[in-house]
């Protein structure tokens, strides 16, 4: 599977976790935690830098292995944006999008961005059958993303998703297909693609 280890669009990189970026991630998770809270349950736990390290460390060797792709989000500046990542756990053929936006870059229209050009890679570079959003039935604002880029609100899952509370909240999935790509609004989005040799596979 052909994920990018880089990627551009006009405002954002996203790229690969690298265990240097450890400090910023600590601190922007921690000025983001009340805003993080009630639906990112890996953000209710107080990490230590050493244990930041462990977990990019993790992360990017799940990506070099090929069995799941997690990156760091960042302003073309270097600033901490927030986090996203491409999961292959939807079943054959298909990935799920994920992503979270630091508390003091909200509204910004980042998370619009990001996850349209991670459709563009998915569908261009990764050639996927089908992409999946996946937002709590009360996180509307997260809802508003895939129904901006063309998703389709697929099916409702009740009570799939825990929250901080310890409450399950219904799952709504939000879905492109590949012939449903080239006619929605993800499509038109600038983005240039880098594999691990730095070499341009998009864009």
């Amino acid at each position: 599977m052909l994920v990018p280890h880089r990627i551009e669009t006009p405002r954002l990189t996203l790229r690969c976790w690298s265990p240097e970026d450890a400090p910023r991630l600590n601190a922007a998770i921690a000025a983001s935690r009340a805003h993080l809270g009630e639906f990112m349950l890996w953000a209710k736990k107080e990490e230590t830098v050493d244990e930041e390290i462990a977990k990019l460390r993790r992360f990017r060797a799940a990506f070099d292995q090929n069995t799941d792709f997690i990156m760091g989000v960042f302003e073309k500046s270097g600033a901490i944006v927030g986090g996203t990542g491409i999961h292959p756990r939807v079943g054959p053929g298909g990935l799920e999008i994920g992503y979270w936006i630091a508390a003091d870059r909200t509204r910004r229209g980042y998370a619009t961005e990001l996850a349209a050009a991670l459709t563009r890679v998915a569908f261009e570079v990764t050639k996927v059958r089908f992409l999946e959003i996946r937002t709590a039935r009360s996180n509307a604002v997260s809802a508003r993303i895939p129904k901006k880029l063309g998703f389709v609100h697929e099916a409702t899952l009740p009570r799939r998703l825990e929250l901080v509370s310890g409450a399950f909240d219904d799952a709504d999935i939000f879905t492109m297909h590949a012939d449903a790509y080239e006619g929605s609004p993800a499509h038109a989005t600038p983005v240039a693609a880098f594999d691990a040799g730095g070499r341009q596979v998009l864009g």
